[in-house]
């Protein structure tokens, strides 16, 4: 069971589908505080402590997804971005802006409890410490510079600095590289096991999603080690020393 006080802000201006929500996250023994727009919401966590910010993408004035950007620049903090189905832009909105995890509406409310409660357990360290306690002198699956990555336990662990974690489409980029370590994955095929449609927009977006996890994995992000560009056929995780390339 999540610690009952753990404290969660709605950023929402649709006041009934803010009120579904809170109820949702009431009824979880979570405490919810409602903003109606990102400027109300920034005030907020100026104030209050915050352990998950759950951002709508359509907010007026400042977007929902300028807001997660900003936020995530500035705070180390939970962000599910819920958005609005059909587009495929909506589908890969998690990969530009670094949320943990988003949702598409209409949702049941099962699944977005659910993705609150995932990204919580990776977030909130007084969550995750149980956890890793258990797994604490556990192999790891893999040991990438300073990282321990547990794919099994979907755990990854930055020895150096505890304080930093991957995002769900980080961890899902390095799980689809790690499945075939040492060999290129193309961008069509991460697209497809990402379960995003294959156009221009998107594709990019795996380049941007590269980026951010080697600025993470990588000791060097312009020289890295692990996760290389193979020119003209995609991506590789090395999982050995070797020498750092593009």
């Amino acid at each position: 069971m999540l610690n009952q006080k753990v404290r969660i802000l709605i950023v929402e201006d649709d006041p009934d589908m803010a009120e579904l929500i809170s109820d949702l996250v009431e009824a979880e023994g979570w405490i919810p505080t409602c903003a109606g727009s990102a400027e109300e919401a920034t005030d907020i966590l100026a104030r209050e402590q915050m352990h998950l910010v759950l951002v709508d993408h359509n907010l007026p004035r400042t977007s929902g997804r300028a807001f997660a950007q900003k936020l995530r620049s500035e705070a180390n903090i939970g962000i599910v971005m819920v958005t609005a189905a059909g587009s495929a832009a909506d589908r890969v909105l998690g990969l530009e802006t670094a949320a943990d995890d988003y949702v598409v509406k209409p949702f049941e409310p099962i699944e977005l409890t659910a993705r609150i409660k995932a990204v919580l357990r990776r977030t909130v360290p007084s969550l995750k410490q149980e956890k890793e306690s258990e797994r604490e002198h556990e192999r790891p699956s893999l040991l990438l510079g300073d990282w321990a990555i547990d794919l099994m336990g979907r755990q990854a662990v930055c020895l150096a600095d505890r304080s930093k974690t991957l995002t769900t489409a980080e961890f899902a980029l390095l799980e689809i590289l790690a499945q075939t370590p040492n060999q290129p994955v193309s961008r069509a095929q991460i697209l497809d096991r990402l379960g995003s449609e294959s156009d221009r927009y998107i594709d990019r977006n795996v380049d941007v999603l590269v980026l951010r996890l080697r600025r993470k994995i990588e000791r060097n992000p312009d020289l890295p080690r692990h996760i290389k560009t193979r020119r003209g056929k995609g991506y590789v995780l090395h999982t050995g020393d070797g020498e750092p390339s593009a």
